[in-house]
């Protein structure tokens, strides 16, 4: 098993009508999942207008503490009062950092590559949001400061512009050769 953190990710359809029983089950489970070793947190994003798909995050330490909590009867009790307000998860498991680069049939890139991408994908977006909002988030103290910042800035980076960055700079990433695009000729 892996001693590296583990990010468990739920993609739930709310039924319809069911909308607020859905919410208070969600905070029920992230209470649930917070009583339990090794938790690292949780958070929920809400999906864009016109959608009903909630992304739910769980992490945890580690995979044992992760399965400890997924195969527990508090979490099973939960799941099935959930019946109902809900279509049928989609789950998705990283562990690490690993998963944004990871490739079938390809090795996971070095750290060091992996730092760079991530910094070219964070310091453009962190400059303008700094320039969007950096004034109007002045005035607050620097804890709701740096609470506002990360909560805007990492579902951006996370679901956009960390994937575009690694797609972006695959070759380099898995040490392909650079290859430069080719103009065409038109034939006349």
């Amino acid at each position: 098993m892996s001693s590296d953190p583990v990010t468990l990710m739920v993609a739930r359809r709310v039924a319809r009508g069911r909308y607020r029983d859905f919410m208070h089950w969600l905070e029920e489970g992230r209470e649930l999942a917070a009583d339990f070793a090794g938790y690292l947190g949780s958070g929920v994003l809400a999906p864009p207008p016109a959608d009903d798909e909630y992304q739910i995050i769980f992490r945890f330490r580690d995979a044992e503490t992760l399965a400890a909590w997924e195969h527990s009867a508090s979490r099973r009790a939960w799941l099935a009062r959930g019946q109902g307000l809900f279509e049928a998860p989609q789950e998705h498991r990283a562990t690490g950092l690993d998963r944004w680069f990871q490739q079938p049939g390809t090795p996971t890139p070095p750290r060091w590559k992996q730092a760079i991408a991530i910094w070219l994908a964070f310091f453009p977006v962190s400059l303008v949001f700094k320039v969007l909002f950096g004034d109007a988030l002045a005035t607050l103290p620097l804890v709701p400061r740096v609470l506002a910042g990360t909560l805007m800035l990492t579902p951006v980076m996370v679901f956009l512009f960390i994937p575009l960055s690694t797609r972006l700079l695959g070759p380099w990433l898995r040490g392909e050769p650079w290859r430069t695009p080719q103009l065409r000729r038109r034939s006349t």
